[in-house]
């Protein structure tokens, strides 16, 4: 038995299968929200699931992170998902515009399942185990990226205009939720077994994998077409050369405090912009290109996604730092062990979370009938706000101000995030829902791996200038000798900022047992107890945060503006709507009359 639904003129059968819900029923459409918003949040919570577990996954499997030689082990493990996913989703929309953005996101739920397996049974140890786990996380990424890069799609295509803001709502801010619902979660399974933030993705991937296969249906409109060998590769390799460059631009060189004067940093940013270069030369020249250079002459489109690389490069530049602030500075001050403070970094976190919860599908709800650019835009100067209200508290806050100021930023976050994602979605042609959503998440996900760059660097400059002298004045006062003292100060600040990421004490690690044990007693009780690291790096930290949030203000204010962006109007710019195209009739908050005699398209 088969059902006929209409595509764009055309008849196509699409296979009943017992117990689904068929593609033109009208509960369907609540069907492929509930199990895209699954995959996506899935795919989200284990970008930040293992960053909150970093110490325990090292300790697991016998690594010591904060040795120099394995800072790369950490920097990939963290950031490999992120840049993987950056590079491929374009690519992976665009292959599901071609063939089947159903069939893509199903076989991404596949070969994410799988490699959660394959995480959880790491058989090595130390590099080789570190390897291991790269590697699967790799292409972990790979599923994660279909999923990703098609669920927005997926849902444009099953609900009608009036009401995608709603369901984009859901969808987007449970995949922005999950990176910080996965600090919470990855902090309570740390604590009982490393591995267990591998097995946790495995009876919820295969449930999603099964769900999906048995209840999705391909409604979009697909159209044959070339894949753009060309394209792909420059566009993948030229992202991957920019973005581990900048990975790596924050470790130490050659005496230098960051990598930026290296040759293979400066070569790859390099060679990494000249192929994004060539990538839009032939964007602009082949027939059926991967990334349609065309959507960009709409100012909604470009709009929109500027304000979600600016918008996430921001958030996740604010995720990062708070942990640091958390881990590495309050919670030692206010007498957690630093063993346990990756778990309460999570949880003091969770009114972040609650913000982006509390507004996404409220704030996709009403754009839909008020209009998708006031709450976008505003959403961000939410943002803005929340960045100067942390740039007035102390290191040492009360935690009902910080409570306070995080919850409005993830408010301000969740009432940008629908509605932005609305306008984008909304702005394409049927034919390339695909692409864009695969565009938006990739800028998206650039954001983030960008945001670790340019946070993480001026972060480590602020430090360079200060926390060598503070270091060394500290080390001595407690009677540690001056060349002790001198070596402790002199190393790059990256590793107390690592330190400070993961939750450790770099003091005792730093010192070793040899001179701790050739002080007195009180003197050694002091420096390896929980205030004195914190205490020490506090003012130079809170020198860094104030230039971090500052960027982050100015970030958000200018993807606010970008947010307003209207369509051009007029008699030179009226727009032309392709087959299948967004017209005005699908923008939210817009209605427009059917022509006379003519039904009009749900």
């Amino acid at each position: 038995m088969a059902t006929k639904i209409p595509n764009n003129g055309r008849r196509r059968p699409v296979r009943a299968v017992r117990g689904a819900v068929a593609a033109d029923h009208p509960r369907y459409k609540w069907v492929a929200l509930s199990n895209t918003t699954l995959g996506t949040l899935i795919a989200t919570v284990n970008a930040s699931i293992v960053l909150i577990s970093l110490p325990a996954i090292f300790n697991g499997i016998g690594l010591d992170p904060l040795q120099p030689g394995n800072v790369s082990y950490l920097l990939w493990m963290l950031m490999g998902y992120m840049l993987v996913t950056a590079v491929l989703v374009v690519t992976l929309g665009r292959l599901g515009d071609i063939h089947g953005r159903v069939r893509i996101y199903n076989a991404g739920f596949l070969i994410f399942t799988l490699t959660s397996v394959a995480l959880s049974l790491d058989p090595l140890h130390g590099g080789p185990g570190a390897l291991w786990l790269i590697g699967w996380r790799v292409v972990q990424a790979i599923g994660g990226s279909m999923l990703m890069a098609n669920s927005a799609a997926i849902i444009t295509d099953a609900f009608p205009a009036h009401r995608r803001g709603m369901a984009l709502g859901v969808n987007i801010v449970a995949g922005i939720a999950g990176s910080f619902i996965g600090l919470v979660l990855g902090g309570l399974l740390a604590e009982w077994n490393w591995r267990s933030i591998f097995w946790v993705n495995v009876p919820i991937g295969i449930l999603g994998t099964v769900w999906a296969y048995r209840s999705l249906r391909e409604t979009g409109v697909r159209r044959p077409a070339r894949i753009d060998w060309w394209g792909n590769v420059t566009f993948a390799v030229g992202l991957t050369a920019l973005l581990a460059a900048i990975t790596y631009g924050i470790q130490p060189y050659g005496g230098h405090t960051m990598g930026w004067t290296s040759p293979w940093v400066m070569g790859g940013l390099s060679g990494g912009v000249a192929l994004l270069i060539a990538f839009c030369l032939v964007e602009s020249r082949v027939a059926e290109p991967m990334f349609p250079l065309a959507l960009f002459r709409d100012p909604v489109f470009a709009g929109g996604n500027a304000a979600t690389l600016l918008g996430s490069i921001a958030r996740g530049g604010l995720q990062f730092m708070l942990i640091i602030w958390l881990q590495g500075i309050w919670l030692p001050l206010h007498g957690y062990d630093y063993a346990d403070t990756p778990l309460w970094a999570g949880i003091y976190l969770v009114p972040l979370t609650v913000g982006f919860l509390a507004a996404g599908p409220v704030s996709g709800y009403l754009s839909d009938r008020a209009g998708a650019r006031l709450f976008a835009s505003g959403g961000l100067v939410v943002m803005a706000l929340s960045f100067a209200g942390l740039l007035l508290l102390p290191t040492d806050f009360g935690y009902p101000w910080f409570a306070v100021l995080v919850f409005l930023n993830g408010l301000g976050g969740g009432l940008f995030a629908a509605p932005n994602t609305s306008l984008i979605m909304s702005s394409v042609p049927a034919e390339a829902r695909g692409a864009a959503s695969g565009m938006r998440a990739t800028f998206q996900n650039a954001g983030m791996v960008l945001s670790i760059g340019v946070f993480f660097s001026l972060m480590v400059a602020g430090l360079a200038g200060s926390l060598p002298h503070t270091l060394t004045a500290g080390l001595t006062a407690q009677g540690v000798p001056a060349a002790d003292a001198h070596t402790i100060a002199s190393l790059p600040p990256v590793g107390t900022l690592f330190a400070a990421f993961l939750g450790y004490n770099p003091i005792q690690q730093l010192l070793g047992p040899h001179v701790l044990g050739m002080l007195p007693a009180a003197n050694a009780r002091t420096l390896t107890g929980r205030e004195f690291f914190p205490q020490l790096i506090s003012g130079p930290f809170h020198d860094g945060l104030v230039v971090v949030f500052w960027l982050a203000i100015a970030m958000s204010l200018v993807a606010a503006a970008a947010s307003l962006v209207r369509e051009r109007t007029g008699p030179r710019h009226t727009r032309r709507t392709r087959p299948g195209a967004a017209g005005p009739a699908e923008r939210p908050g817009v209605s427009r009359p059917a022509p006379r005699g003519k039904a009009r398209r749900p």
